[in-house]
């Protein structure tokens, strides 16, 4: 792993953006497997971690999923409004600590057993974001709230509970294309025995 890492310098870190996040150019000198050394220059988002979570209704055998816009989405020539399973930043907060509460402010669902299952890096090509991907059982009785996001950061959240076969069916038809979303629903289904446990 350090001798990987030796692989690499940086020769410069130029910041193009810093708003909503930061943008950065950077040179570096990368030695290929033959010896060679090469100057690259990549541009990389830094995103803060995340969190993800399946919330699964053993009994009806339905997930809840969030409808909201993305605008790369729209950029992408989609309508832009994606459904995924709810998620957020972590804002200084523990994995599970931010997902409970992302669960509430998006779904309305109050998480009880969480299930930490993975953790993976979405687009590490171009962006830092590190993901953490949970399960939790809900029932009815868990639902609390109305859900919808947060009116002071303008999200506009539809909740939906949907049959896992009928999700499944949607990542099929590209009615899903959620990376996140889809590798949570493969893991639903290839782990539906352990998910009310």
């Amino acid at each position: 792993m350090t001798e990987d890492k030796a692989r690499v310098k940086i020769v410069s870190d130029r910041t193009l953006s810093n708003e909503w996040t930061k943008l950065s150019s950077y040179d570096i000198d990368y030695r290929d497997s033959k010896g060679e050394t090469h100057r690259l220059r990549r541009e990389i988002y830094h995103r803060t971690p995340a969190a993800c979570i399946l919330l699964y209704d053993v009994k009806r055998e339905t997930v809840v999923l969030v409808r909201q816009f993305r605008l790369a989405a729209c950029l992408e020539g989609h309508a832009g409004w994606m459904i995924e399973v709810p998620a957020g930043l972590l804002d200084g907060e523990q994995p599970e600590e931010a997902i409970r509460r992302e669960a509430m402010e998006e779904t309305g669902y109050r998480v009880r057993g969480v299930r930490f299952l993975f953790k993976a890096m979405t687009a590490p090509g171009a962006i830092t974001e590190i993901v953490h991907f949970f399960a939790a059982s809900v029932d009815t009785s868990d639902r609390i709230a109305s859900g919808g996001g947060l009116a002071s950061e303008h999200e506009d959240i539809e909740v939906m509970e949907v049959p896992l076969a009928d999700a499944m069916r949607m990542v099929e038809t590209g009615e899903i294309f959620d990376a996140k979303t889809i590798m949570l629903l493969q893991w639903a289904m290839l782990n539906r025995a352990s998910l009310g446990a």
